[in-house]
């Protein structure tokens, strides 16, 4: 198996940001929902990212945003990704910037559902898959139906997401076989703060799956 990404989303600080970074994190993500605990104004973020060592991408966090929106504020942040959750209909492409699809997955029809949208869509350059839980877009410490997500392979890197922490991540990897991880509720201490120890241990349980 190849080497495993690891994207630590949720980041509300400059001290968080540059701990994930010592941790060994690859990517970063910055929630812009506002119904979000984790939610992030641009202006914050900006703060955050101009704090940022070298070679860390940065991805945005859009739900129910169009895409054009969502690279409007790319493009004002200088972000490398955007990452889309709901609105399956707006099929608008995002270059310059890398478009995550992000599905939240509970059965078989709606595993059925994100296969329709990557045929209809333009090809992203990721698709990220994460639990469902009525009424939340994430973040809810959840995990994804991990049996169901296994023979899942969309044609572009799959990451997961969804109640990872530094104990079971090792095992999720194993069993869906995806190409890069996402945490967000596993390495906090409360909703948008991260703990320094937990990410570190993420990372290295990461890494070390083989």
């Amino acid at each position: 198996m190849s080497a495993i990404r690891v994207k630590i989303c949720g980041i509300t600080t400059p001290d968080d940001a540059q701990q994930a970074y010592a941790a060994g994190a690859d990517a970063i993500g910055f929630n812009f929902f506002p119904q979000s605990p984790r939610s992030v104004t641009p202006e914050r973020a900006a703060a955050i990212i101009r704090a940022l060592p070298p070679f860390l991408d940065t991805v945005g966090v859009f739900v129910n945003l169009k895409v054009r929106q969502a690279c409007a504020v790319a493009y004002q942040l200088a972000l490398g990704s955007i990452q889309l959750l709901g609105d399956p209909a707006d099929l608008e492409d995002s270059f310059p910037f890398r478009r995550i699809a992000a599905f939240r997955i509970r059965d078989r029809d709606s595993l059925r559902d994100a296969e329709e949208f990557l045929r209809r869509a333009p090809r992203p350059a990721a698709v990220l898959v994460d639990a469902y839980v009525a009424g939340q877009w994430g973040g809810t410490g959840q995990t994804a139906p991990w049996e169901l997500l296994r023979e899942f392979r969309p044609g572009v890197p799959l990451i997961l997401a969804g109640g990872l922490t530094p104990d079971n991540v090792a095992e999720a990897i194993r069993q869906v076989q995806p190409d890069g991880v996402d945490v967000a509720t596993g390495v906090e201490t409360s909703p948008g703060r991260k703990d320094a120890e937990l990410m570190r241990r993420f990372v290295a349980a990461v890494k070390e799956v083989r």
